[in-house]
């Protein structure tokens, strides 16, 4: 199927591990410009290799970003647009999840966690939207959000809350941006698992989850809970995002989309 990604210039922030990686490898596989705005430099620079090797014929390319930095964020959007001349999408992926109890969580840990899951976000949309304007090529914005945001999780306050707030901003802003022909949707994933240790960098909670909470043992007990019988992998979002970015996907707008083999019934 042709995805109709070819050519186009794709950001993915975040996209070093897991399903950031996934994302940007998903884009990349369609012949897309995709950049890598990550702060993992190590990491991104493997992934973007691996972006490469696919030949697909699109280019892909490293931006070290700190998405909680406003100034970061827009140094690589520049940087971006002085590359390509334009950005068609943007997959708003970064961010991460400190589980813990509410009682004894640091509230500097509940806003950092708002602040890499929402308003980053909010800096990388602001920071990209006006070239898509400017430019009348339309555009499309997909945030990600997460099921605990739709259903709650237990010890995850302030995630469950950045990823609510991801999704009603997507709905809001899906309102403002239609008219200039710019799709704004969420894809909200539930658990998602690497692939592979290999595919996340020493930064990331999946580098020791793999190995201790969420081993071979604990996947097992999860797939359990899924009716369609296997846990959820980074591929499983990169194909719906490639999709809405897609001609196919051309009236899909203000949606929040679940992709959880059905866990989210349970």
């Amino acid at each position: 199927m042709n995805l109709s990604s070819k050519g186009k210039t794709v950001i993915v922030t975040g996209a070093g591990s897991n399903i950031g990686r996934g994302i940007f490898l998903g884009f990349a596989k369609e012949g897309a410009n995709v950049v890598n705005a990550e702060i993992d430099e190590k990491q991104a620079k493997k992934v973007v290799a691996e972006a490469a090797a696919l030949g697909a014929g699109g280019k892909s390319i490293f931006i070290k970003t700190d998405v909680t930095d406003r100034d970061s964020v827009q140094a690589m959007v520049k940087k971006t647009i002085d590359e390509f001349g334009r950005i068609d999408v943007l997959v708003n992926n970064a961010g991460t999840a400190l589980y813990g109890s509410f009682f004894k969580k640091r509230i500097e840990d509940l806003e950092y966690e708002m602040k890499i899951c929402y308003w980053s976000q909010i800096y990388c949309i602001k920071a990209v939207v006006q070239n898509m304007i400017d430019g009348k090529q339309g555009g499309c914005i997909i945030n990600i959000g997460s099921d605990v945001a739709l259903v709650g999780g237990y010890q995850f306050v302030g995630y469950s809350a950045a990823k609510g707030a991801v999704c009603a901003m997507t709905r809001s802003l899906a309102m403002e941006l239609g008219p200039f022909g710019i799709r704004v949707n969420c894809v909200s994933p539930s658990l998602t698992v690497p692939e592979s240790i290999e595919h996340v960098g020493d930064g990331s909670g999946w580098k020791v989850s793999l190995t201790g909470d969420y081993g071979p043992e604990r996947q097992e007990i999860e797939r359990k809970k899924v009716p369609l019988g296997r846990l959820g992998y980074p591929y499983d979002i990169a194909n719906v995002c490639v999709f809405l970015a897609s001609d196919y996907a051309s009236y899909v707008h203000g949606q929040v989309i679940s992709v959880n083999g059905g866990r989210v019934m349970l």
